[in-house]
Formats: structure tokens, sequence, C-alpha cells
């Protein structure tokens, strides 16, 4: 596993994301797909990447006198080592956070930079919910959340698939420590779970 330092800058993420569940690109082919990253910037982070450990090189070949390599991510490699996400701070959190909404927003301004990106059609979704749950119940909810995403990842790639991104972002709305029972109003009924258009917590990746 990487390091935070590593993995959570965003050019590197955003080639990260790139290659999630993706066929093997070449430095070319994720210019391609990122092209308002300068090719310099590129190649340095992708460089970076590899010598960590998080991409790999599955192909080489000469083209015009030069080698071309094709890389691919190792999933087991590109997550936060645990003893290393223990030891952040909560500046190094903010940081982290930052980072990963800037590459969300990159992204989304790519996709609707497409002449013929449709939210609607193209089942943009981005909502937001709020539930009480148990140690027990949130450990539950992840699970099935991840299980549900994971069954799908080794989809066959073809015509009828389009591919999109999911990222899941958990927020407590308040410490553990000073979390407590919150007195309940007679106002009525509380509020529906969706606070949001209904466009969760999906982005839209070509």
């Amino acid at each position: 596993m990487a390091t935070a330092d590593l993995l959570l800058h965003p050019v590197r993420m955003r080639i990260l994301q790139a290659l999630f569940d993706a066929d093997p690109l070449t430095t070319s082919q994720l210019r391609d797909r990122l092209p308002d990253i300068a090719p310099a910037t590129m190649y340095r982070h992708i460089a970076v990447l590899a010598d960590g450990g998080v991409l790999e090189v599955v192909e080489e070949k000469r083209v015009r006198g030069t080698v071309e390599r094709s890389y691919r991510m190792r999933k087991e490699h590109a997550a936060v080592d645990p003893a290393a996400r223990a030891a952040m701070t909560r500046e190094d959190h903010l940081r982290a956070f930052t980072t990963f909404a800037a590459s969300l927003m990159a992204d989304f301004h790519r996709y609707l930079a497409h002449k013929d990106a449709n939210p609607t059609l193209d089942g943009v979704v981005y909502r937001q919910a709020a539930v009480w749950l148990t140690e027990e119940e949130f450990a539950a909810m992840i699970e099935e959340i991840e299980s549900a995403v994971v069954a799908r990842m080794g989809n066959a790639r073809d015509d009828d698939r389009i591919r999109h991104v999911i990222s899941l972002v958990v927020v407590p709305d308040q410490p553990r420590t000073e979390a407590g029972p919150e007195p309940r109003t007679e106002a009525g009924p509380e509020p529906g779970p969706e606070a949001g258009p209904d466009a969760g917590a999906e982005r839209v990746s070509d």
C-alpha cells in the first residue's frame, strides 16, 4: 500500500482514476483522456506512481525511435496504508479531502465539456442522505455498498456499457465522543433522505 502523500495529489489522483478498472493505457492515451495536464507534468507523475509501485508497466514497444510503455494500476497498492492513515492529522485529512473534491470537480467539468453531455439522459447522480447507525450497522452498510460496486467491476466491456466512476464520501455529523441522542420534536415527520437533485455519490466518466 502507498502513503497519502503519494496518492493524494491532484494530478496523480486523476491519473489513477483514468486507470480504474480500465485496460492498460499508454502515456499518450492518458494525455488524450486528460488533455489539460501538460505533457511534462504527466510524464513526471506517472514516473512517481511507477517508482512507488502503484503503476506497473505491462507492455513496451518501440514507436518512431522511442519506447512506448503501457501502464496498469496495481489495485493492491492504490490505497493508503492503514498505519499511515491512522497517523494523518486533521490538517492532513483536510488537504486530502480538498484534493479529492478538486478531482471530482475536474472530472465533472471534463464531462460537461463534451458537446453531447446530457446529465439527465446520462444518469448523472449526486445525492445526500442522513442515517442514524450503530457502529455495527455502519460497518454493514459500507460492506453492502462496497459489495454492490465490486460485484460489477468484472463486467465485460461492450458497446452497451458506459464506464462510470463511483465515489463514496461518508462524513459523521459530529465526532463520536460528542455524539448523543438529539431531542425529538413534535414538528412532524422527518424529511425524506434525499437532499439534492435527483441526479448519489456517482461520478460520470467517459
